[in-house]
């Protein structure tokens, strides 16, 4: 069978890649094409576009951006088009997505989304363009389920492909440590525009801890560059490429951005402080539509304050001192943070996953 299968982001590349080598296990014959990443493509799938090429996040980035982005989506229609796949899958990434999906429905593709965008934090109008096009969601988020269900449209909930993924990580053997010094993960994400506004912020706790190492996971879409201009000048930073997993494994705390990442620091177990600062415009305008409680899905998925959230203008070095000293020297926070992870594991469920989603594509494909 043929599979299309477009990933916008490190995460999809991520959780694409795991369903790309279940789907060849399910279909030996599986020719797969695919917007992503290097993971993808290492799993056996041709990737046309590479997520770095896509990845505008913001209002105001986008349309600074918008002439890219309407080029890369008529790219990308000519190219299903020309591909003809048995079935179209969408992971997450909804701005281009759900564009895609209402196009293909109209040329009578059949469309799976898998990673459910979340309209259910803002947009939640978008249920009834995501009823009309999309044939199949597959949700990752236990309480996606009741949401859809809500609109009268009945999702499947797969379980999260992170459990399956860190559950694997874990069982490698221990790495050699990073530092001499006790740890300190620095996960300040993968956008450029962002990530220069908020690691000087988070940097700015190494001078007042001297006896931890601080060190930055770069995403493959940063170089480096701009990163150690970032980091130069702080004796206790360093940075590491393409261990992220191996970081969150030795770290003591972490100082992470909002996002996936939040959720992968908490099922290893690390006491985190959530940080999130981004162009100014975007963030009023964001604010004014979000409807949820929380950005980190910790909290959003255990629907209580887990890991604290410094926010735009809460995002200062007087805030993330105060945080991170309660991590590192409060023994009792500590604790209560390690039983709400343990919680978080069974919520999330013990599914595989991706096992699961491919099952789901692949019985769609031959039906």
């Amino acid at each position: 069978m043929k599979y299309y299968i477009i990933a916008g982001e490190a995460s999809g590349d991520l959780h694409g890649s795991n369903l790309v080598k279940q789907l060849k296990q399910l279909d030996t014959a599986a020719d797969i094409r695919s917007w992503g990443g290097d993971l993808m493509e290492q799993a056996g799938a041709h990737v046309v576009k590479h997520y770095k090429e896509l990845a505008f996040m913001g209002f105001v980035e986008v349309i600074l951006n918008l002439r890219t982005i309407l080029r890369n989506m008529d790219l990308c229609k000519k190219d299903i088009t020309a591909f003809q796949p048995d079935v179209l899958v969408l992971i997450d990434y909804p701005g281009f997505n759900l564009r895609i999906a209402e196009w293909a429905k109209k040329q009578g593709f059949r469309i799976v989304y898998y990673i459910s965008p979340q309209v259910w934090a803002w947009k939640e109008n978008r249920v009834k363009k995501i009823r009309e096009c999309v044939d199949k969601m597959l949700c990752i988020l236990p309480f996606e389920q009741e949401f859809y269900h809500k609109w009268n449209y009945e999702v499947e909930y797969v379980g999260h492909p992170l459990v399956e993924v860190i559950k694997a990580a874990k069982d490698q053997p221990a790495d050699a440590p990073l530092a001499d010094k006790p740890v300190i993960a620095v996960l300040p994400g993968s956008r450029k525009q962002e990530v220069g506004v908020k690691l000087p912020i988070m940097l700015t706790m190494a001078k007042h801890f001297p006896e931890y190492q601080f060190v930055v996971a770069q995403a493959p879409s940063l170089d480096d560059e701009f990163l150690l201009s970032l980091t130069g000048q702080h004796p206790n930073v360093s940075m590491v490429k393409g261990q992220t997993y191996n970081l969150l494994r030795q770290a003591k705390a972490a100082l992470v951005t909002s996002g996936t990442a939040t959720l992968e620091t908490a099922l290893f177990g690390v006491p985190e402080v959530v940080c999130y600062k981004g162009n100014p415009i975007s963030y009023v305008l964001a604010k004014k539509l979000i409807k949820v409680k929380y950005i980190s899905l910790v909290n959003l998925v255990m629907d209580k304050l887990v890991v604290k959230e410094l926010i735009q203008h809460d995002l200062t070095e007087a805030n993330l001192l105060r945080e991170l000293t309660g991590l590192l020297k409060n023994e009792a926070a500590r604790e209560q943070v390690m039983k709400d992870y343990a919680t978080l594991w069974h919520k999330l469920g013990e599914k595989d996953a991706s096992r699961r989603a491919a099952e789901v594509i692949y019985e769609y494909a031959i039906a």
